[in-house]
């Protein structure tokens, strides 16, 4: 029996570390797609290019932040009314 619990409790560690490297590579990808690109030099290609001259992630960041309250806040009253219904 503990040698089960030990093994379930190793695959949850590797599981929490694969969702934090993954977490992390996301974070990196968006890094360098959102902020980085502005202060490099300018690329050859095109796609460098198109994301050097994109102002879409510029925008979206900031405007996440009230949509992420709200989604917070009904998360918190569905909750509430769940709990006492």
């Amino acid at each position: 029996m503990e040698v089960i619990t030990a093994i379930l409790s190793y695959g949850s560690r590797i599981q929490g570390w694969f969702f934090i490297m993954l977490g992390s590579i996301c974070f990196l990808g968006f890094l360098y797609a959102a902020i980085l690109p502005r202060f490099l030099m300018v690329p050859e290609n095109h796609v460098g290019t198109a994301i050097q001259n994109d102002r879409y992630y510029c925008y979206l960041v900031p405007l996440t932040l009230p949509i992420l309250v709200v989604a917070v806040y009904f998360h918190w009253l569905s909750m509430k009314l769940f709990k006492h219904a």
